[in-house]
């Protein structure tokens, strides 16, 4: 366990602590000042298992067809609208997992297991199964975390989108609670293993608007999620280096937020079809990829979950991932039994190669921790 160099009654106590030292790549935005607002007496558990079950759908709906470019899918596959036989599981066309995930399921089981978020803990869990499809980023973070380095200095200098495509589960602890620790617990669940100050704003922007969304009754106009986004990340950003590494933009400098207001505003003003902006920006692991794909998915089709996250499988690279994170917004925001039957009924809930259903005890235990108690 880390040994910290002073007694935290509680993770506030340690995010200042973490901000008076440097050691979290993130401004103190004013988004840590305001609680979220209050969820209305209509909110109810289905919108969390819409979340969940959203963000492991497109993954699953996405990773059999992971890095093929969209056109090299399509030649391939054509329209992908439902699973693909699987060689992990006698290639039956059912949904698996990949890190996605496997990450965020094992997130909310230390939630539920330590009745909040406890980062030390977290980080071990992440070094205790195989975890498939690892990134870059996450090896480096195991490697240091394995070493004997502290959790707050293992997490890695990467704009990869890892952290964010795992960061939906920490809202469960706060639905009752609605108290700033919502913000605290974002933060440190981010760093842990991607310390970059696009990608901690990224989770704490995307946390925010999952927030929003169990609030909303109505499907959000179309520049809602751009501008909401833009709202809640601007100044947390403390790096104003990023560059495309890709497409159509490499002249671009700047921060992460910058980035997204001018290219995603821009595309959606000139009517770009999904893949044609996708492919301008490119749209693999990287955020400046990421964030302005899903952005742009959900100002197109947030009114639709299927096709949201049909298009975020079949029209960008990293489709795993942008899949399972527009799949966690339209699940958020429609709800369980919005997302197809066919989907659900098809998943298997694995976070290991043989625990089919673990996913739903998973989040039946979050329910009976953190809404039904």
């Amino acid at each position: 366990m880390t040994q910290y160099p002073h007694n935290f009654n509680n993770n506030t106590q340690l995010l200042h602590w973490l901000f008076r030292t440097g050691k979290i790549d993130l401004n103190e935005g004013r988004l840590f000042e305001h609680k979220p607002i209050p969820l209305p007496p209509a909110m109810n558990w289905n919108r969390i298992e819409g979340m969940i079950l959203g963000l492991a759908i497109g993954d699953a709906l996405g990773n059999t067809t992971e890095s093929l470019t969209p056109q090299r899918r399509q030649i391939q596959y054509g329209e992908i609208r439902d699973y693909l036989p699987n060689r992990y599981a006698n290639y039956r066309p059912v949904g698996l997992p990949s890190d996605d995930t496997q990450l965020a399921i094992w997130t909310l089981e230390e939630l539920n297991g330590n009745h909040g978020l406890n980062p030390d803990c977290l980080a071990q869990r992440f070094t205790q199964g195989r975890i498939f499809g690892i990134g870059s980023t996450m090896k480096g973070f195991l490697r240091h975390y394995k070493s004997g380095l502290p959790w707050f200095e293992s997490g890695q200098k990467s704009a990869g989108n890892g952290a964010l495509m795992r960061i939906a589960p920490i809202v469960i602890p706060h639905l009752r609670s609605q108290t700033k620790a919502l913000w605290v617990d974002t933060a440190l669940a981010a760093m842990l293993t991607h310390n970059d100050s696009a990608s901690n704003a990224a989770c704490l922007g995307f946390v925010a608007m999952l927030w929003q969304l169990f609030s909303r009754s109505t499907v959000p106009e179309a520049n809602w999620w751009l501008e909401t986004y833009i709202q809640f990340t601007q100044d947390l950003e403390s790096d104003s280096s990023y560059r495309p590494r890709g497409g159509a933009f490499t002249e671009d400098r700047g921060y992460l937020w910058q980035f997204v207001e001018r290219r995603v505003s821009q595309a959606y003003q000139q009517g770009l079809s999904v893949r044609e902006a996708c492919d301008r920006w490119y749209s693999g692991a990287y955020l400046l990829e990421t964030i302005p794909s899903v952005l742009y998915i959900l100002m197109r089709y947030g009114d639709n979950p299927e096709a949201a996250i049909v298009r975020a499988v079949n029209d960008t690279k990293d489709n795993d991932t942008i899949a399972a994170i527009v799949g966690a917004a339209v699940g958020a925001l429609h709800g369980k039994d919005a997302l197809p039957q066919r989907w659900q009924v098809g998943l298997l809930g694995r976070t290991a190669e043989r625990d089919d259903g673990t996913l739903w005890r998973v989040l039946e235990i979050a329910d009976q921790i953190w809404w039904h108690y």
